[in-house]
Parts: structure tokens; C-alpha cells; sequence
């Protein structure tokens, strides 16, 4: 059975379809979108290798025309390189303002992929068909596209929402170990930012969920998309509510940095070690009890996740270098960081008064662990 979360944006209004085997109708459901049966299709190695002919296929079946261009897999592929390869190749194609770019894909691709349907012709529409679970309940939904620079993550981008998301769940059965539990880390975020049930639940039933459930996996997908909806739908271009969904992003960003943007830290691993710090820093700003950070920390451990910057291999920069790679993220305001803080499970807030010399003690004493 398909779910689907409406997106209510007015003219950019859009649908979200959950459920398994999507790929394989996904020219059914695209073609009324087209006013030509045509489309460019982006992707990745690691993707295409697996799944490119079921997609190719389901366009077939609908008389679509495609072109695929395929990138290497990786984040060093969400750069200007990548940005020059498939802007060209879209270009190449002819694509126009009217026809529309698949993004097929995990978050890397979607990103890119939306970003370059942006900036081409000012404004080409692109439709998710996103492949992990991190881009399943986070970045396909929402409309922030972009790419990252030697300065930092994200900086270069735009918002640009897609005309649909098509969200298979089937296909997170593919996925390595280590990807399916780096997008739990987006997952989790949800019930620690607004809703303490949802973390109960996942609590509940996270470790059949990365076991392989269809129907945990759909509900943590649904109830995931459902959140983040409800908070674009508010507030599109993130002027006051949609910074929640950063939380444990501050962190994380620095963290992705400092490592290269490589295989050493994937982006949802950094969002959960991001998550406990931002816990453990409410914590010592006295928002929350002590055993808060712990249940938290307990939920990643006992997923068998990321949950401290000891977890991440390799050596890393002092206190002091990762909080001015913090200095670079997109939410400091006036020189001023922006932290999203908790007051307790589910009741996260953004903050922009936190004593650098806190956070620095933080980060210290975290990188003692090690």
C-alpha cells in the first residue's frame, strides 16, 4: 500500500508516495507531470549498477524518451565539478523549462541534481526518486538543493521544490548496513526535535526497522515526512521554524568537514553524533536533566550507530579548529551561531546566546574520549 504526504505549498504544491515497488511505476506516475514524454535522468555508479534498468524499464513501459547521465558515487561528487557535469549534460540534451530532470538517487544526487534543475534555464522541474533512507525522510522533501565548497557544506544552493517525490521503500532492502543506519541518524532527529511518541516508538521498534521490517521501515518513512512536511509547509525558506530540522547539524557540518566529506564520517553518522552533542550541550546549559543525553546516547548505541567523536577514525582537529569550521555554517546569524537546543525530548528550539567558551568545553572533553 502506498502512503501518501501532500506538501502544501500553494503552486509549488507537491506529493510525497511511499511504499514499496514505486521505481517500477515511476513512469505511470510521472508521465502526467510531462508535457512531453521526455526526460534526463541523473545518477550515480553505485545506483545505476543496481537499479537503473528497473527505472529504465517503468519509462518504457509509459513511452518515455530518457537520457541518463551517470556520476561517480560519493559526496566529493556534490562540488562544481559535478554541478559543470550534469548542467552540461542537461544542456547537451536540451532539456527545457518545461520538461523535467529525474533525480535518482540518494542525497548527494538529490541535491545536485535539484540545484543544477534550478540554475538551468532559471528554473527547470525535477521530480526525487530518492534511494536511501536519509534522502527518503529528509533532503528529497523540502526544496533545499545545493553543493558543497572547500569552505563548507551546503553554502551554494538554492530552494527549488521538486513536482514529486517518489519514495520506495523496497529499495532500502539493498542498501549496506552502515548507509540504512547513517539515514536512521535523519530519522531519529525527528522524534528528538517535536515528537517525543515518535521516539518511543523507534525506541520500540528501531532495531526491526534495521532489520529489515517493510512496515516499520514505511511507518518511520511516513511519520518522518509527515514532520518535515508540516514544518516546510510553515516555513519554506527557513526564517524561523525550519531551522529545527538542523538540529545536531551544526556539529555534524564542522564534523563532515573536518574529515574530507569522505567515507571516514557519513553525513546521517555525523547528524547522530550532532544529535548526542547538542543533547549533551542542553544538558550543560541546564535545559535538561543528565539522563536526557543518556537515553539518547543509549537509543544510538543499542542501533549500533555513531554516537561519539570517538567513533569516527582518523584524527580530527582541537576544540578551538572545529568551532570556527562551525563559524562557516549557513545558520550563524551577526558572527553569531545558532544552535538548536532541547528543553527535553521532542521539544527542540533555536538558540543564538551560547557561550562559545561552553561549546568549546564540549568539544574538549569529547575529543579527550578518543
Amino acid at each position: 500500500m502506498t502512503d501518501v504526504v501532500p506538501v502544501a505549498l500553494g503552486a509549488r504544491s507537491y506529493e510525497v508516495r511511499i511504499g514499496p515497488g514505486l521505481i517500477d511505476r515511476a513512469g505511470h506516475d510521472i508521465a502526467p507531470l510531462l508535457r512531453r514524454k521526455r526526460v534526463a535522468v541523473l545518477t550515480e555508479s553505485r545506483v545505476a549498477d543496481l537499479h537503473l534498468p528497473r527505472l529504465q524499464a517503468a519509462l518504457d513501459a509509459a513511452g518515455i524518451a530518457h537520457a541518463t547521465h551517470v556520476l561517480p558515487a560519493g559526496e566529493a561528487t556534490k562540488g562544481w565539478d559535478g554541478l559543470r557535469a550534469a548542467t552540461e549534460f542537461l544542456l547537451d540534451q536540451r532539456i527545457e523549462r518545461r520538461d523535467v530532470v529525474l533525480a535518482f538517487g540518494g542525497g548527494v544526487i538529490g541535491d545536485l541534481a535539484g540545484f543544477s534543475a534550478a540554475i538551468l534555464r532559471r528554473g527547470v522541474r525535477f521530480v526525487q526518486l530518492p534511494t536511501t533512507l536519509l534522502a527518503q525522510v529528509d533532503s528529497s522533501v523540502g526544496g533545499k538543493t545545493g553543493i558543497n565548497t572547500h569552505h563548507g557544506k551546503n553554502l551554494v544552493g538554492a530552494f527549488h521544490q521538486p513536482s514529486l517525490v517518489l519514495a520506495d521503500t523496497e529499495i532500502l532492502g539493498t542498501l549496506p548496513v552502515r548507509d540504512l543506519l547513517a539515514g536512521y541518524g535523519e530519522v531519529v532527529k525527528y522524534g528528538l526535535l517535536g515528537d517525543a511518541t515518535f521516539f518511543d516508538w523507534l525506541e520500540r521498534n528501531g532495531p526491526a526497522l534495521a532489520a529489515g521490517d517493510s512496515a516499520a521501515r514505511q511507518h518511520a518513512v511516513r511519520r518522518s515526512v509527515e514532520m518535515k512536511a508540516g514544518i516546510v509547509e510553515r516555513d519554506e525558506t527557513e526564517e524561523g521554524e525550519r531551522a529545527l530540522l538542523n538540529l545536531g547539524h551544526t556539529f555534524c557540518h564542522a564534523l563532515e568537514s573536518a574529515t574530507g566529506y569522505g567515507d571516514r564520517l557519513l553525513h546521517g553518522e555525523g547528524v547522530a553524533i550532532g544529535c548526542a552533542l547538542a543533547f549533551e550541550l542542553s544538558a550543560r546549559l541546564g535545559l535538561v536533566s543528565q539522563e536526557t543525553p543518556s537515553r539518547v546516547r543509549a537509543h544510538l548505541r543499542a542501533m549500533g550507530m555513531k554516537v561519539d567523536l570517538a567513533d569516527i577514525p582518523g584524527p580530527l582537529p582541537d576544540a578551538g579548529a572545529l568551532l570556527h569550521l562551525m563559524g562557516q555554517d549557513k545558520k550563524v546569524q551577526d558572527g553569531r551561531l545558532r544552535f538548536i537546543l532541547a528543553r527535553a525530548i521532542g521539544q527542540a528550539f533555536v538558540a543564538d546566546d551560547v557561550p562559545p567558551d561552553t561549546v568549546r568545553a564540549l568539544l574538549a572533553d569529547a575529543l579527550a574520549g578518543r
